[in-house]
């Protein structure tokens, strides 16, 4: 009796610091209602007026709008939830003529605080994971996930739902690790129905799946099949299924996937293209001037707009089925591993490489996916110093990506005190942690009779010399832009600060992604 109240204690104690922790972030996204919200807040604004305003049988092909809706039912059904709480506040919310482009106080206070709430999700994620950890690595968890600036500025300054949604993931991993297959793969069944781009780790959750819950002999492994069989479609019935009735399925996949809108996204996302294109323009440049007769592209890959993506001068051009191929290429060694010795506690970092393969070499990727493997990493990252190295050069350069995503003058000093407070937060979390850790192994080894002298200074050394020159080299290409490009070239060449933090910030994407494949292949 006396050991379940100490087990009630602890668990209240948890609750009510990871409530302060949330607490404090809410806050900060609340401050920030009136920063500046690009244009996918009309999006959300208008999926909540389709949703009210028309019967489902219309929704995915409604054209009221330039923004139609493109996500899967599941978030549709969310919309449509939220948009008789909008009508309650402001009917015109929900006005699927009148309101375009509706910019009232109650609209962005309804929108923005819907956002934070939703958040909740990634609480409860953050702490399912968070749960069994020994205080400090719990805390520092809570640091990198709830106070993530990505997420900040993503959800709550550009305006997306992304925290709710890596909560769902963070919900699945959890269970996962605990050995609740069943629910792991429903929970990741939903969030497929919730965003479909998060399918990119569908590979490893199946063969994870098949290995470690089904592959239990013949006739018990059978009915484990069937029963997570049952369980994907029931979810997929319940998402899909009304759209089926209707005979829409062709059309609502047709909105989900609109191959048309080209290879790269409208600001570069850092990623492997960022190479291929330089490469491309570089050779077609030498050539010409060797007298060759190449045909410089029709249109330009920094012209800011979404449409079929232009050929390529000199390089193979790239179709979406090749980006498919690569990205599974890419996998496949982490889908060996998961296959060959499936272990529970290696899932966040295989779903975390997954995300990453799928941005770097995926088909028209946004810049605000990184976020889809950072969270993910920042499980592992309070495990030990050689992944805490390498999330703090991961985070910050994912953060900086996101910077021309925030381009008003107002919200510059936003943006950079938040990565700037994060990162030095992170750095002294990272140092507390691993320096502890340090001296706690050290007092163990000489009480058993070693004599080896501690150096605190590695354990807290959190990047060495290439690091500090890469954070140098964020810093430079951040002044470039900001500063010197606009003093001393005014309006030519406009696209060369974007095509800097492009370049950068892929090079550490690269290296991130090399780092994890090969920690892969040797450890797990």
């Amino acid at each position: 009796m006396e050991g379940q109240k100490l087990q009630e204690h602890a668990k209240s104690t948890i609750s009510r610091q990871l409530f302060w922790f949330f607490g404090i972030a809410a806050c900060i996204k609340v401050l920030l209602i009136p920063s500046y919200h690009s244009t996918d807040f009309e999006v959300h604004r208008h999926w909540l007026a389709l949703t009210h305003s028309l019967p489902l049988s219309q929704w995915y092909f409604d054209e009221t709008s330039l923004w139609t809706l493109d996500y899967p039912p599941f978030f549709a059904y969310y919309e449509y939830v939220l948009s008789f709480f909008a009508q309650l506040i402001d009917p015109k919310i929900v006005d699927i003529h009148g309101g375009l482009n509706y910019k009232s106080n109650t609209v962005i206070y309804f929108q923005r605080l819907t956002v934070v709430i939703s958040d909740l999700v990634l609480l409860y994620g953050v702490y399912r994971l968070t749960k069994t950890l020994e205080p400090r690595k719990r805390i520092l968890m809570w640091v990198l996930v709830l106070w993530s600036p990505g997420l900040i500025i993503v959800d709550h300054m550009h305006f997306q739902y992304n925290g709710f949604l890596l909560g769902m993931l963070m919900l699945s991993i959890s269970y996962l690790q605990e050995g609740r297959d069943l629910m792991g793969g429903f929970t990741f069944a939903a969030l497929l129905c919730f965003k479909h781009l998060f399918a990119v780790a569908a590979p490893v959750y199946f063969v994870y799946l098949l290995r470690h819950y089904c592959w239990q002999g013949m006739l018990r492994g059978f009915g484990r099949l069937l029963m997570m069989g049952a369980v994907v479609i029931v979810v997929f019935t319940a998402a899909y299924g009304p759209f089926v009735y209707h005979g829409q399925i062709q059309q609502v996949l047709h909105r989900m996937f609109p191959f048309g809108r080209g290879l790269c996204h409208a600001y570069w996302a850092p990623n492997f293209w960022v190479f291929y294109i330089i490469l491309d323009k570089g050779l077609a440049i030498i050539l010409r001037k060797l007298g060759l007769n190449i045909q410089a592209p029709a249109a330009s890959f920094t012209s800011g707009l979404v449409g079929d993506s232009p050929s390529f001068a000199v390089l193979p051009q790239i179709t979406p089925s090749t980006t498919f191929i690569m990205v599974l290429l890419a996998l496949s060694p982490c889908l060996l591993k998961a296959w060959k010795n499936p272990q529970p506690q290696m899932v966040a970092r295989w779903i975390a490489y997954a995300y990453t393969c799928g941005f770097f070499f995926g088909w028209h990727v946004h810049e605000k996916a990184s976020l889809h493997f950072v969270i993910p990493l920042a499980i592992v990252a309070v495990q030990n110093l050689d992944d805490a190295k390498h999330y703090f050069l991961l985070s910050i350069a994912s953060c900086y990506s996101l910077f021309p995503l925030i381009y008003e003058a107002q919200e510059y000093p936003i943006k950079v005190m938040l990565l700037l407070l994060y990162s030095i937060l992170t750095w002294l979390s990272f140092s507390a942690q691993f320096t502890k850790n340090a001296a706690t192994a050290m007092s163990v080894s000489s009480k058993k009779g070693g004599g080896k002298k501690l150096d605190l200074r590695g354990s807290s050394n959190l990047i060495g010399w290439v690091g500090k020159c890469y954070i140098f080299g964020i810093v430079a290409v951040e002044i470039w832009g900001q500063f010197l490009h606009p003093y001393l070239l005014g309006d030519k060449l406009p696209f060369v600060p974007l095509l800097l933090v492009s370049i950068f910030c892929a090079l550490e994407i690269m290296y991130s992604w090399i780092w994890q494949l090969r920690w892969i292949l040797l450890y797990s």
